[in-house]
């Protein structure tokens, strides 16, 4: 994993801010492209389009290896608390720092959370204030979620 995660301009932070929820959803590459290129058609005709952030995972189980209970919880724990650091969020979540550390990097590749650096110091912070995981089942295709009872 990359250790540098390029940072977000001052106006893309506060885009993210004012929004107030990502949506996580599956989506097939044929079905997210289709999804882009109607976007990007809708906006050459002047058009608007849906401006809800999504994060698309390709499979259930991408999805699910992502977002486990421990990562919703290292995510709301960042979100309640606001640390100040990467060590004070290992401290709130009582955790290894190499593990929340390396979590947080892949969060922020993801666009889950971003850092604002001072110094040294990098703070995490959650941009959302709600996550809707969008499940969608299309029987033509097959694709099933398991279910444990």
């Amino acid at each position: 994993m990359n250790e540098s995660t390029p940072p977000l301009h001052p106006m893309e932070r506060e885009q993210l801010r004012a929004a107030s929820t990502l949506v996580a959803t599956v989506n097939s590459s044929d079905e997210f492209h289709d999804d882009v290129t109607d976007d990007i058609k809708s906006l050459e005709h002047g058009d608007s389009v849906d401006a809800t952030p999504t994060l698309s995972f390709t499979s259930y189980d991408d999805l699910m290896e992502t977002l486990t209970p421990r990562v919703l919880e290292l995510i709301e724990a960042v979100r309640r608390e606001e640390p100040s650091s990467i060590n004070e969020t290992a401290r709130v979540v009582d955790r290894d720092i190499k593990n929340v550390h390396e979590e947080l990097s892949r969060l922020a590749k993801l666009g889950i959370i971003f850092f604002e650096e001072d110094g040294q110091s990098k703070r995490p912070v959650v941009w959302f204030d709600e996550l809707v995981i969008n499940l969608p089942f299309d029987p033509e295709s097959g694709d099933t979620a398991a279910a444990a009872p």
